[in-house]
């Protein structure tokens, strides 16, 4: 089947999904019949709408007394599993997107860092870890693996290297880009087609852990642009710039837009965790409420009016989404029911023009699409049409 197929296919799926509970109850199981109209066109996804992340938390990450990653992060994962390489071939050039809560944290062992240590347990510092780094023979070994099995390349980049934090969870200080240069140079010198690079992450808003204030966001974003516009010397060759890879608060995400200005946010992208922490008990009801689920389109109708008052060039990306946070939730975010909730997510965020929606995660964690000790398919790895 082609991919554009596939992808009509996948949005209808979604969107029936979307507005049937509102046609039967499980009180009250009826039979009801569903017309789709076809005719018109309300919104248009990207191509390659559906997207999995693929983490920075080593196995030491733990909530709830439980540590669910095991080797599934950008550092430690089988990259020659079979199976790995088999599951993203299948999806036809799946969008990956590099990042997460410890992305902000990462030095990239290029120019003149050194040494290269990994993530330690740190207990007073920013999400209980120390500063960590990605060594470029693993980079390397990513890239393999990403040119054998066609998938596209987002990758976050560290927005708070060189900032301090000056109390609570407000960082100050001007965004040192030596490292993301270097970084980026080198990525460019070994031909690596990243498609699109994002900066920082959850640092929007009231921000998860570190926030930064808007204006001071946007011009850093600036800066990176100009970096990307520098060492992608030819204009088609030029990735798409992300920003910022939080949580939506509209006056923030608006500052952002006009500070930056045109053309330099190529898409606004966001997060989507609407079903609580990974503990709590009520997550089944919540997935199988649809008053409950509707409220996330809020958001979405939020986003999308925000990008045509503010910036009309910027397209919207889920460049992450668990329903769940804090890794998941256990026997709910890898099993069957948790498909109600993803192909809700999935044409509600389609009908609001949301270009890609990237799915956490790939593997690791509860909400895997594939299980992190089998590398086998749970259930939602099936949901892409």
């Amino acid at each position: 089947m082609e991919l554009r197929p596939r992808r009509r296919l996948l949005l209808l799926l979604a969107l029936i999904c979307l507005r049937a509970p509102r046609l039967a109850s499980a009180q009250q199981p009826d039979e009801a019949t569903v017309i789709v109209k076809g005719s018109t066109r309300i919104a248009e996804t990207d191509d390659n709408y559906v997207c999995a992340t693929i983490d920075w938390w080593p196995p030491e990450k733990c909530n709830y007394n439980q540590c669910p990653w095991g080797q599934a992060s950008i550092l430690n994962l089988d990259l020659d599993h079979p199976f790995l390489a088999q599951a993203i071939q299948a999806f036809d050039h799946l969008r990956i997107r590099l990042g997460g809560s410890l992305q902000d944290r990462v030095v990239y062992d290029v120019g003149t860092e050194s040494p290269c240590s990994p993530f330690t347990n740190v207990s007073n510092a920013l999400f209980g870890f120390s500063v960590g780094c990605l060594g470029m023979d693993r980079w390397d070994k990513l890239n393999d693996l990403f040119e054998r099995t066609g998938a596209i390349v987002t990758f976050g980049v560290n927005a708070l290297y060189g900032r301090y934090n000056v109390r609570r969870s407000i960082w100050a200080g001007k965004w040192n880009s030596t490292n993301a240069y270097d970084f980026v140079k080198y990525t460019i010198s070994k031909g690596y087609p990243v498609g699109s690079w994002e900066f920082g992450n959850e640092l929007s808003g009231h921000g998860i852990g570190a926030k930064v204030d808007a204006k001071l966001y946007g011009k850093d974003v600036i800066e990176f642009k100009s970096i990307l516009r520098q060492l992608y010397k030819a204009p088609l060759s030029q990735p798409l710039l992300l920003a910022p890879g939080g949580f939506f608060d509209q006056q923030w995400y608006s500052q952002l837009l006009e500070t930056s200005g045109h053309g330099v946010v190529n898409a606004l992208s966001h997060h989507v965790y609407n079903l609580g922490g990974g503990n709590d008990v009520h997550l089944i009801r919540k997935i199988l409420d649809p008053k409950y689920l509707d409220r996330a389109e809020d958001t979405y109708r939020d986003m999308q009016l925000t990008i045509q008052r503010h910036g009309t060039w910027a397209s919207a990306w889920v460049s992450e989404s668990g329903g769940v946070f804090n890794n998941g939730g256990p026997l709910v975010s890898n099993t069957f029911i948790n498909s109600i909730w993803y192909l809700d997510q999935l044409g509600m965020a389609s009908k609001y023009n949301t270009k890609v929606f990237c799915r956490q995660t790939l593997i690791g964690g509860n909400y895997g699409l594939l299980d992190t000790q089998t590398f086998l398919p749970n259930p939602d790895y099936y949901r892409q049409g």
